[in-house]
C-alpha cells in the first residue's frame, strides 16, 4: 500500500507544480484535479459494477422469493438462483471484481492524501491549511451530504429497515470521521463523491434514453 501512497502524493506533486506552473500554486486544486483524473481513468469499471449492482437490484424480489420457498432445501435454492441468474443474463460476481480492482487504488489514495507533507503554503478558498481539519466544518457537511445522495443514487429501494438505517447511518459516520481529518482529505472524498453522482446520472441517463428507444420500437 506504500507504493501506492507513494505514487499517490507524486501525483500531487506534480499537479501543484503544474498549478505553479500556471501562476496560482494550490494543493487544494492539485488533489481536485487528481480525484477527477482518478475517477475518469476508472470509470469504465465503475460504469461496469454500477450496471451490475443494479442489475442484482432488480432481481432481488425474485431472489427473495425463491430463497423464501426452497430455504430447506440448499441444492434446489442454488440450482433455482442459479437458473434465475442465467435468465436474467445475471452475473453475481460481475460487480465483485471491478470492487476488487478499485478498492487498492482508493485506500492508496486515502493514505496518499490523509499522510501528504505540503511543502509550502497550503490554504485553500476559507481554509488557511489544508492539512488541518476545516475550521468551518464546511467539508464535512458537504462529505455527509454528498454521500448520502450517492447513497440514495445506488440505494433506490429503501423499503426495508436495514436499508433505511444504511442510508442515514454512512453519511452520518462520514461526515463525523471527517470532522478530525486533514482537510485536504475530506476534499478529496467530496470531490470523489460528487464525480461518482455525476457518472451514476450519466449511467442512468443512458440506460433511460436506451429503454425509451426500444419502446419505440
Amino acid at each position: 500500500m506504500d507504493f501506492l501512497s507513494n505514487i499517490v502524493q507524486q501525483v500531487i506533486t506534480f499537479l501543484y507544480t503544474m498549478t505553479q506552473t500556471a501562476g496560482f500554486p494550490n494543493y487544494g486544486i492539485a488533489i481536485v484535479l487528481m480525484t477527477i483524473l482518478v475517477k475518469l481513468l476508472l470509470y469504465p469499471i465503475t460504469a461496469k459494477q454500477i450496471k451490475s449492482t443494479k442489475a442484482m437490484m432488480e432481481i432481488q424480489p425474485k431472489m427473495k422469493a425463491i430463497q423464501t420457498r426452497y430455504k430447506d432445501d440448499k441444492v434446489m435454492l442454488n440450482q433455482k438462483l442459479a437458473e434465475l441468474y442465467k435468465e436474467e443474463g445475471v452475473n453475481p460476481l460481475a460487480g465483485c471484481l471491478p470492487l476488487i480492482i478499485q478498492m487498492p487504488i482508493m485506500i492508496g489514495i486515502f493514505y496518499g492524501v490523509r499522510d501528504f507533507h505540503y511543502a509550502g503554503p497550503s490554504g485553500f478558498l476559507w481554509m488557511q491549511s489544508i492539512s488541518q481539519p476545516d475550521p468551518m466544518y464546511i467539508l464535512p457537511v458537504l462529505s455527509a451530504l454528498t454521500t448520502l445522495i450517492q447513497s440514495k443514487q445506488t440505494m433506490p429501494d429503501t423499503s426495508s429497515p436495514q436499508n433505511k438505517i444504511m442510508l442515514y447511518f454512512m453519511p452520518l459516520f462520514i461526515g463525523y470521521i471527517s470532522l478530525e481529518f486533514p482537510a485536504g482529505l475530506v476534499l478529496y472524498w467530496v470531490v470523489m463523491n460528487i464525480m461518482q453522482i455525476i457518472q451514476q446520472g450519466i449511467i442512468n441517463s443512458k440506460e433511460k434514453a436506451l429503454l425509451a428507444k426500444e419502446a419505440k420500437k
